[in-house]
């Protein structure tokens, strides 16, 4: 039976981020800006590092490869590798409008890769934000190179008001963004490829405009008009000291929003099968997961590992996590 750990975050410093992760989620990087953090990654572009327990300041990967019981028997996952991605996201301005291609498309022409299948969870919307989520009107190939060509792309977007804890699934195929004044969660397949098919003609810190990805972003996006997005019926499932929603699942990943409030002498019991690992992004509060041996004390912005067929765990504390799992 494996101890859980946490994990050591991989920023990045976008043109668009802000501060916030710094100051309310306790990221400690030199990044001036950071837009992301990837809390667990084992995507190269990334990798997270072990934080505590015996495997400290190892690239989580490599841990995996060494122990490919921590990963569990699912199905979808490889050896050494995990099927999802989660990050933290700081929007300040609003990001590109993009769109992600499916595992088949990927697979053959970016040389064997994943597609993007994302969920993000909201955990802070300024008023009036928004996101990008599809087309008002269906949309041609030769309507849409017109309208990029005459600036007049952003008219034909469909956008969704966004708030605090709302949750949406992006498929593939999908044209989005997150607009400003959003920070969330976001879980997604293992993958960093992104079409950008609009900018809004920013320039970088160099003074040069982003690459865009027309073509590749025509090959893949759906141009139909979108329905808006529904926010599903949530349903708190109640234990002592905790309750539970399902948040989004497909066949990448379960997200599920758990909130705890368990005192020392009367924890919450946890642990994990054989099927699945679970990482625990914590979104509020604090607490610590005590095992036989030990205990690891977590606060807002941490992120856990938690390994298939785990040691039994007790959760203390007053705290929310996002749990990931396949």
């Amino acid at each position: 039976m494996h101890i859980p750990f946490l994990l050591a975050a991989v920023g990045k410093d976008y043109i668009w981020g802000g501060t916030r992760l710094k100051k309310e989620f306790a990221k400690d990087l030199s990044l001036s800006s950071l837009a992301e953090t990837w809390e667990c990654s084992t995507h190269p572009e990334g990798p997270s590092r072990v934080a505590s327990g015996p495997y400290q300041g190892k690239l989580l990967q490599e841990v995996l490869l060494q122990r490919p019981d921590f990963v569990g028997t699912h199905p979808v996952v490889k050896k050494g590798q995990l099927p999802v991605l989660v990050k933290l996201i700081d929007a300040q301005q609003d990001l590109s409008v993009q769109v992600h291609p499916a595992d088949d498309y990927a697979h053959t022409h970016e040389n064997g890769q994943l597609g993007k299948t994302e969920m993000w969870y909201v955990l802070q919307a300024e008023p009036g934000a928004k996101l990008v989520y599809g087309f008002q009107r269906d949309m041609s190939r030769e309507l849409l190179l017109r309208t990029l060509k005459e600036k007049t792309f952003p008219q034909y977007l469909q956008y969704i008001p966004v708030h605090t804890n709302d949750a949406f699934y992006i498929e593939p195929g999908t044209v989005h963004a997150i607009g400003k004044g959003i920070v969330l969660a976001e879980v997604q397949e293992n993958s960093n490829i992104t079409y950008r098919l609009y900018d809004y003609d920013r320039v970088d810190k160099n003074g040069q405009t982003r690459t865009l990805h027309t073509q590749q972003a025509l090959a893949v996006a759906n141009l139909k008009a979108g329905r808006a997005p529904v926010q599903p019926m949530r349903v708190l499932n109640y234990q002592p000291g905790c309750a539970k929603e399902l948040i989004g699942r497909c066949k990448y990943f379960l997200v599920e929003r758990m909130l705890i409030n368990c005192l020392p002498d009367q924890p919450l019991s946890y642990q994990t099968g054989h099927n699945s690992f679970r990482i625990l992004l914590c979104i509020q509060g604090e607490g610590e997961l005590v095992w036989a041996e030990d205990k690891l004390h977590f606060k807002k912005g941490d992120c856990l590992f938690v390994p298939a067929d785990s040691v039994p765990l007790k959760v203390v504390g007053n705290t929310q996590f996002l749990q990931v799992s396949c």
